[in-house]
């Protein structure tokens, strides 16, 4: 796919991935909606894109404004006349054990990383029927593909995503519209300084391990080169990443490093 004059649509793009994938597509010619709950993060986000090309900023909270998603989105593309890619980043990570966890910690997590996608991409779905082309991103996690002490509603949330998703493709083959999933590793990002705790309080630290991951500008350009080819899922990170092929491969010896590894 050509990504020039092309209109994306990126949730979650006031910081971390999110902005790291605005810039990067509008370095390869993109036009962007950008969306967050944070309307003065996306003023300095576009205003830090490349020159030439068009964002639009949409305030959005995929939580809490998930019935207005249709019409939010019938008015952009009466600016934009087209949603090609809708980038499914806006998300909330978790730092917790199950047995501290409040189910309306539990809750909060599934509303923005899992029904927030799922709503929008619901609405903007028949825009790119009667376009007759498109293409879905999900952000999901290395944690969609295997569980993780900590991360128990994080990880269903992800694991929600490739379901979902997956079926999506399956159901679109013939529509001339694609679907990606893009599974992260460690990417050196506030993921987890902003990841909720039990009782709902932000965590407010960062991991060891999210401190030494890939900076959020090598992720944006494995991700939009991925994005680009129509890939149907993908990972990026380092030596994490093996984590997936030892789960296929030697589940059982995966099991007991994952129940005994110091995750924070």
């Amino acid at each position: 796919m050509q990504l020039q004059g092309k209109w994306v649509w990126i949730t979650g793009a006031s910081s971390g991935l999110g902005e790291a994938l605005s810039y990067e597509f509008a370095n390869n010619g993109a036009n962007l909606i950008i969306s967050s709950r944070k309307q003065a993060d996306l003023e300095r986000v576009k205003e830090n894109c490349a020159p030439g090309v068009q964002v639009i900023i949409q305030v959005l909270d995929v939580a809490k404004e998930q019935e207005q998603f249709e019409t939010i989105t019938q008015q952009l593309v009466e600016q934009t006349e087209r949603i090609d890619i809708l980038i499914n980043n806006a998300g909330i990570s978790q730092r917790g054990f199950v047995k501290d966890t409040q189910l309306s910690v539990d809750r909060k997590i599934m509303e923005i990383n899992y029904f927030g996608a799922v709503a929008l991409t619901k609405a903007v779905l028949p825009i790119m029927l009667q376009q007759g082309s498109g293409q879905f991103v999900a952000m999901s996690s290395l944690v969609g593909k295997f569980g993780s002490p900590l991360r128990s509603t994080y990880s269903a949330s992800k694991h929600a995503l490739h379901g979902f998703f997956d079926s999506l493709r399956a159901e679109t083959v013939n529509d001339n519209i694609k679907v990606t999933i893009i599974c992260p590793g460690y990417i050196h990002t506030d993921v987890s300084k902003n990841a909720i705790t039990g009782d709902g309080s932000v965590q407010g630290t960062t991991d060891a391990k999210t401190a030494s991951g890939l900076s959020p500008e090598v992720f944006a350009r494995k991700a939009v080169k991925g994005i680009a080819k129509g890939k149907r899922e993908f990972i990026v990170g380092r030596s994490e990443t093996l984590g997936i092929y030892l789960k296929r491969f030697f589940p059982g010896v995966f099991a007991r490093i994952i129940s005994r590894v110091n995750v924070t």
